[in-house]
């Protein structure tokens, strides 16, 4: 075999960081054997991976074309070296969820998957769609986890299981005495919304349509609690998954609202992986325990 682990590692390093002195840290190595490992690579091919300019390193269309194939090498040769070490083949895993999966159901699937006999390690990145999409296309990422559609030739977006936003108020909010709502109900309110680019904002937008132009969003917050609470202190109304929203409705902190018919708000939770990404035992393993969530 020509080349080595340890140069393949120093590309992958050298694709991510853009600097050979960044990618050396990364891999406690020192720089100049960062260096020569990566031109020792290209020079026993007879090929150039990556644009130099000045002090950083830009992967050209070679470099792209081979990034996959040497992220797969190198994750079925960690899944072998953990099966012989550790007998078993479920490893450690690198999970991204957005928002509402991270906060709400994913850590109970965290907990399943490390309690096994070696205990695998799980690190759960929570993040809006878009960002999660971006780092499973950089491969920094296994698999995530989104609430949000998505379209890309580089990732396969399988489907998990089906969700719906609620609109909900305080139980002292005017509307709250109303048995259901009528779209000039919503186009008048005052809104507490998730950001531009979570899922939660795009299925609710969806189901708006029509009415988008003419609300009134007071606030627009990232975080699903900070949302609930603004909603408790009646700063308005607002649409998040009945997942989030649950345990606030039994306790009567908050209420939920029925929208006009025509206003559809279910979704669909998915799995994305990218499509050259190696399927390891561990990742089949976490969308099975997954797809048992109940």
């Amino acid at each position: 075999m020509k080349y080595s682990f340890r140069q393949l590692e120093v590309f992958l390093a050298a694709a991510h960081f853009q600097n050979i002195t960044r990618a050396a840290e990364s891999l406690a190595m020192s720089q100049s054997a960062a260096s020569s490992a990566l031109k020792e690579l290209e020079n026993q091919f007879d090929i150039q991976l990556f644009d130099r300019v000045g002090k950083r390193l830009q992967l050209n269309e070679l470099g792209r074309l081979y990034r996959p194939k040497v992220e797969a090498v190198l994750a079925q040769a960690n899944e072998l070296e953990q099966a012989f070490s550790k007998h078993t083949e479920v490893g450690a895993l690198k999970v991204g969820a957005t928002l509402t999966i991270g906060n709400y159901l994913a850590v109970g699937v965290m907990a399943q998957y490390m309690n096994t006999p070696t205990h695998p390690r799980v690190s759960l990145e929570v993040a809006n769609t878009s960002t999660i999409a971006r780092r499973v296309r950089d491969f920094e990422l296994d698999i995530g986890l989104i609430e949000g559609e998505l379209q890309s030739s580089e990732l396969d977006v399988l489907p998990w299981r089906g969700d719906e936003l609620v609109v909900f108020c305080s139980p002292t909010h005017p509307l709250a005495q109303k048995t259901s709502l009528t779209d000039e109900d919503l186009r008048t309110a005052t809104w507490i919304m998730r950001e531009q680019g979570s899922g939660t904002r795009q299925s609710f937008e969806r189901g708006m349509h029509g009415l988008l132009p003419d609300l009134n969003v007071l606030l627009e917050l990232e975080h699903t609690e900070a949302i609930k609470r603004a909603v408790e202190a009646d700063l308005g109304i607002g649409c998040l998954s009945e997942v989030v929203l649950a345990d606030a409705f039994k306790r009567g902190s908050l209420v939920p609202l029925t929208v006009p018919e025509h206003r559809q708000f279910d979704r669909q939770f998915y799995f994305i992986l990218h499509k050259q990404k190696y399927r390891s035992a561990g990742i089949d393993a976490w969308i099975e325990l997954c797809r048992q969530l109940r």
